[in-house]
Formats: C-alpha cells, structure tokens, sequence
C-alpha cells in the first residue's frame, strides 16, 4: 500500500509542479495522473504495489463525493441561478465522455475479434 500511495502522491506532486512551472490552468492532480499514464505505458507494466493497492484505493472513492455533496449544498442559491446553462453543462459533460467509451470500447473489441 505505502508503494501505491508513494507512486501517486509523487505524480501529483510532480503535476502540480509542473502547472506551476508554466501557469498552466489545470490541477496539479490531473497532469500527474497523465504523467503516470504516460510512465505506464512506456513500462508496459503496472508495478505490482500499483496492482495490488489501487483496488483498495477504489474501493472508498465514494468518501471523495462528500465534500462535493457538501459544497452543493452551501452553493445551492448560485446554482439555481445557473439553470439551464448548469443542467447543459452537466448533460454534454455526461453524454459526451459515455458515448466516447462506447465508440472506442466498439473500436477496440472489432480490432481484438480481426486479431483472432
């Protein structure tokens, strides 16, 4: 587990030096996680602390919800305000990522069943 949490806690820090150096208007916390997509793919491995641990780690994702649920709920006033836009955002942000996975989750399995 302490290797797993090493591995990600050193890609975010890595990230959020990263968008500092260059002003870049992105969390720290997403550049790391590209940086250790980018690390993985190049080892064609995942190390086996990161295997073991990170199922672990997904298991109590939900705990990260609360604080946003939280936030929701203190903002409610200037969300009403948003209306429409808000519900726009949120709808485009969900169908657009789904569908996404689904084209290339199609386009990944015809290529797996050509392979055969």
């Amino acid at each position: 587990m302490l290797e797993a949490v090493i591995w990600l806690l050193g890609y975010q820090l890595a990230g959020e030096f990263i968008v500092r150096c260059f002003g870049w208007p992105l969390p720290g916390a997403v550049v790391g996680m590209l940086l250790l997509l980018l690390t993985l793919l190049a080892r064609r491995s995942v190390p086996e602390g990161l295997q073991h641990s990170v199922p672990t780690l997904l298991g109590h994702l939900s705990l990260l919800f609360i604080p946003a649920g939280v936030g929701v709920l203190a903002w409610w006033p200037q969300l009403l305000d948003a209306g429409w836009r808000l519900a726009l955002v949120l709808l485009l942000s969900t169908l657009l990522p789904l569908l996404g996975t689904a084209y290339l989750l199609r386009a990944l399995l015809a290529r797996k069943e050509a392979a055969r």
